[in-house]
C-alpha cells in the first residue's frame, strides 16, 4: 500500500492550496482516509477526516476553510484549503485505514511521505 501526498506549497495568508493523496494497492472508495498535519516541535494533529461512509470532520481550527474529499474513480483523496492562515504552516500528511480510527494519529495505518505547506504573512 502506498500514499503519494502532494499539491504543497507557499502561500500569502488568505491564498488557497488543493492537497492530493493518491492510493495504490488500497482502495480509498472503502477506506476511511485522514489528513494530519505537524509543525517543527509539535505532535503530529489531526485535521481532516472522512470515513469510510462518506461523512466528513473536521478540527474547529480549520471548520469552514478546509474540505476533505474523494474522487473514487481516480482513488485519491484532497483537502482543499481556502483562506489559509500562517498557523497552518505544518507538513500534512494523508493516512488510510479500513474504517475511520479518530483524531489519534497511532491509530491510523496507512500514512503518505507528507507535503509541506508554508503560509506567509
Amino acid at each position: 500500500v502506498q500514499l503519494q501526498a502532494s499539491g504543497g506549497g507557499l502561500v500569502q495568508a488568505g491564498g488557497s492550496l488543493k492537497l492530493s493523496c493518491a492510493a495504490s494497492g488500497r482502495t480509498v472508495s472503502s477506506d476511511a482516509a485522514g489528513w494530519f498535519r505537524q509543525a517543527p516541535g509539535k505532535e503530529r494533529e489531526f485535521v481532516a477526516g472522512i470515513t469510510e461512509y462518506g461523512g466528513a470532520t473536521y478540527v474547529d481550527s480549520v471548520k469552514g476553510r478546509f474540505t476533505i474529499s474523494r474522487d473514487n474513480a481516480k482513488n485519491t483523496v484532497y483537502l482543499q484549503m481556502n483562506s489559509l492562515k500562517p498557523g497552518d504552516t505544518a507538513v500534512y500528511y494523508c493516512a488510510a485505514h479500513s474504517y475511520y480510527a479518530g483524531p489519534n494519529y497511532r491509530s491510523w495505518g496507512y500514512w503518505g511521505q507528507g507535503t509541506q505547506v508554508t503560509v506567509s504573512s
